[in-house]
């Protein structure tokens, strides 16, 4: 069971904007609407530890998804640690629990690439879990698809600080 996704957006900007609305996790509630909040949260950081500006980089981020379906309504919370990070092209977060206990994986994979006058976002979501099963894959790709003008508005701004 679980749920794979993959979409992808072409956006009229450049690669290095594209990837900062999505190397980011704090970035996605502005954009995605299932995530209702996304805070640093110290611990384990697998990725470089410093982004482009030198600033300490989090690493990690404690996530609060939200969605609705009809009447059923859902919400989880995750910790998730960026496992990859190679600007402007390619950034990886994982499902990274401190508890201690198993828990299913979570992974959100998105690469950008280069295209002529523009910039193309591919995006691979993996839950690994049993919970909601076609319930949640029908909540998610309805979500997916209402987010695709938002981000393409976004980048056509200015880039996240």
């Amino acid at each position: 069971m679980g749920v794979d996704l993959s979409v992808d957006l072409d956006a009229d900007c450049a690669p290095e904007v594209l990837f900062a609305h999505v190397a980011d996790l704090g970035a996605y509630p502005a954009w995605l609407g299932i995530v209702d909040n996304a805070v640093p949260h110290p611990g384990l950081d697998l990725t470089l530890g410093v982004d482009g500006d030198g600033d300490a980089d989090p690493g990690a981020w404690l996530v609060e998804l939200r969605g609705r379906l009809g009447p059923v309504a859902r919400s989880k919370r995750l910790r998730m640690v960026r496992t990859m990070f190679d600007p402007p092209w390619h950034v990886r977060f994982e499902r990274a629990e401190l508890d201690g206990r198993n828990h299913a994986p979570w992974v959100l994979d998105a690469r950008v690439e280069q295209r002529e006058g523009s910039a193309r976002l591919t995006v691979d979501l993996h839950y690994g879990g049993s919970f909601g099963g076609a319930l949640l894959e029908r909540m998610l790709s309805d979500e997916i698809e209402q987010s695709r003008p938002r981000l393409a508005a976004l980048v056509a701004g200015p880039a996240p600080a």
